[in-house]
C-alpha cells in the first residue's frame, strides 16, 4: 500500500495471489490532531471553488472559507507531490517491471522507450486518482490490477503451492518479528535487513 505499491513497481515482476493488494499512490498529509488526508483532496477543492467564484455562484461561507484556508504555496506544494508520486512510478515501471517487455503481448509489435514510458504514466495516473478510489487505505487486488482499467502483469503465486506456503511462511515470521520490535514495517533484500521505527 501506498509508498509499498512504489516499491512494488520497481521490481522486475509483481507477485500477488488472490489475497493480496496494493494501494493508491496519492500524497498523504498529516493534520494537526492526527490522521492523514489526501493531498489531491485541497486541489481538488480549491478547483471546485474556484470554478464556482468564476461563475459568479460561490456564496459568502465558501468565499470566507477560500481565504482563509488556501494557502498558495501550500497549493503549490501539493501539485508537485502529486507531480513527483507520478513520476517516481513512471520512472520505476519504465527501468525494472518494463526492462523485458520487447513486444506487445496480441499484435507482436516491437515496444519503445516511449510505449514504456506512456503506459507507466498511464498507470501511475490512475493509480494517484482519488475519484476512482475514495480512499488511500483502498486495496486494490490482483483481478483489478490485471482489469483493462490498469492493465498490469501480475504473477499469481498461488498458483505454486509451495512457493504460496513459503511465502505465507515468511510472512507470518516477519509479522512475528514486526510485532515483537513494535516496528510498523521492514525493508528485507538479500543480504539486508532494516526494521523501521515509528519515529520520522
Amino acid at each position: 500500500m501506498s509508498a509499498g505499491t512504489v516499491l512494488v513497481m520497481s521490481g522486475d515482476a509483481i507477485h500477488m495471489d488472490y489475497y493480496s493488494v496494493l494501494g493508491p499512490i496519492d500524497p498523504q498529509l498529516p493534520k494537526p490532531n492526527g490522521g492523514y488526508v489526501p493531498a489531491l483532496g485541497y486541489l481538488k477543492k480549491y478547483a471546485e471553488l474556484m470554478d464556482k467564484a468564476n461563475k459568479g455562484t460561490l456564496n459568502t461561507a465558501e468565499m470566507t472559507y477560500l481565504c482563509s484556508k488556501f494557502d498558495p504555496a501550500e497549493l503549490y506544494k501539493y501539485e508537485h507531490a502529486q507531480k513527483l508520486s507520478v513520476y517516481l512510478l513512471e520512472q520505476r515501471l519504465t527501468k525494472y517491471k518494463f526492462r523485458n517487455w520487447k513486444r506487445t503481448q496480441r499484435r507482436k509489435k516491437p515496444v519503445t522507450l516511449a510505449m514504456k514510458k506512456g503506459r507507466a504514466k498511464g498507470i501511475a495516473e490512475v493509480l494517484n486518482d482519488t475519484d476512482t478510489w475514495h480512499s488511500h487505505g483502498h486495496g486494490i487486488s490482483m483481478a483489478v490490477l490485471r482489469s483493462q482499467k490498469i492493465n498490469l502483469k501480475i504473477e499469481d503465486f498461488g498458483k505454486d503451492k509451495d512457493l504460496s506456503r513459503n511465502i505465507r511462511d515468511y510472512w507470518a515470521l516477519l509479522s512475528d518479528h514486526m510485532k515483537k520490535l513494535g516496528a510498523p514495517g521492514v525493508i528485507h533484500t538479500k543480504g539486508w535487513y532494516k526494521h523501521l521505527s515509528w519515529a520520522r
